[in-house]
């Protein structure tokens, strides 16, 4: 029996502004990560770190996250159902990083800032009924 497993995007039929905005939220989110993965994989190598161990796994935690929201973004893309629940765990994460960001010995208002509005934004997008209705699977929709 024949693979009939789609591999390519599926065709645009024209998506809701609510999907594109998505879209946009969730690539800035895997490039700005992609970004601080190579920041800190030259860190790392470029100046000495007081425990090599911890330099390592923050490099590769970044790496691991840069990979999943990079697959995020393509499966959202190419409309896969399965994108939803990723988003939005990443959101709340993303969004409890920001309420760490605004707490602490070290509270940075601004990256809390960041971090939150994007986190925000794209936990109501996910959730709103276009892109819902656009993450349905081809078989249960009611064109």
């Amino acid at each position: 029996m024949p693979d009939t497993t789609p591999t390519g995007p599926r065709p645009v039929a024209g998506r809701s502004p609510a999907v594109l905005a998505l879209l946009v939220v969730v690539g800035l989110e895997a490039l700005a990560l992609v970004v601080v993965t190579v920041v800190l994989l030259v860190e790392s190598i470029v100046a000495p770190s007081s425990s090599i161990a911890s330099a390592v796994a923050l490099t590769l935690l970044s790496a691991v996250a840069a990979l999943w929201l990079v697959s995020l973004f393509i499966g959202l893309r190419n409309r896969r159902p399965w994108v939803r629940s990723g988003i939005i765990v990443w959101q709340v994460m993303q969004g409890a990083l920001a309420i760490g960001a605004f707490q602490g010995v070290f509270r940075v208002a601004w990256v809390g800032w960041v971090l939150l509005l994007p986190a925000l934004l794209g936990l109501t997008l996910v959730l709103s009924r276009p892109v819902t209705a656009s993450l349905v699977p081809r078989e249960q929709r009611d064109d």
